[in-house]
């Protein structure tokens, strides 16, 4: 349980940052739910790790590719990276670093023109992205927030726990059980005649009685529900 808890408040100081972490009350149920979510949220930043590493990796094999394009250059126009100018060196370098970003074919500028045009494109997209993402993460900073938030107030609420309502149904089938006798003593003073004082008092004992149960039944579950 003790490290259940160290780990729920670590991840909980990263989730909110410089924010303050709401207060919530400490219970096995509380934890175990911020614990799973805590586990679920270092998977995917494992997963998300390992994606940057594959990148890094793509992207030192691109830089190999890049030095051996470069080498091709030269050697087509029948220079080496000695004969050149340590300037023209470095507008080459960078002339075959954009066309790797780009995936052209070739370096003219007519591939050159419509890779930037279709790269400008997908920052766009990728700056809208980032945007919506940033949106998201603040709402579910708020939503977990206001799951806390609840979790602390019904976790004080004893009226909602399990137990309080089996209890309530419990009552309730109690008082319909107590009904049917009072219903079946009633019954025969249905017939007869209100004229008779003592039939009378007695058929409005049984209705008073049967109406208090019936009251005290109907609070029960309205309270229930």
């Amino acid at each position: 349980m003790c490290e259940k808890i160290n780990k729920v408040n670590s991840w909980l100081s990263e989730v909110f940052g410089d924010q303050p972490v709401p207060h919530f009350e400490v219970n096995t149920r509380t934890v175990d739910i911020l614990f799973q979510l805590a586990q679920s949220s270092e998977a995917r930043c494992r997963d998300t790790a390992l994606l940057s590493e594959d990148l890094k990796q793509k992207a030192s094999e691109y830089q190999a590719e890049g030095a051996h394009i470069r080498d091709v250059l030269l050697q087509g126009v029948g220079l080496s990276c000695s004969s050149v100018s340590k300037p023209a060196s470095d507008y080459l370098s960078a002339l075959v670093d954009n066309a790797m970003v780009l995936g052209v074919r070739d370096t003219s500028l007519g591939s050159f023109m419509p890779a930037v045009n279709n790269l400008t494109n997908e920052l766009l997209e990728e700056e809208k992205s980032n945007r919506r993402l940033e949106r998201e993460l603040r709402a579910l900073r708020k939503r977990l927030g206001t799951t806390l938030a609840k979790l602390v107030s019904r976790n004080m609420d004893k009226s909602l726990t399990h137990q309080a309502i089996v209890q309530l149904s419990e009552e309730a089938t109690a008082l319909k059980q107590e009904i049917i006798p009072l219903k079946n003593k009633l019954k025969p003073y249905m017939d007869l005649s209100p004229s008779p004082s003592l039939a009378q008092v007695k058929i409005e004992e049984a209705k008073r009685e049967l109406a208090a149960i019936d009251s005290q039944l109907q609070m029960n579950m309205d309270f229930k529900l």
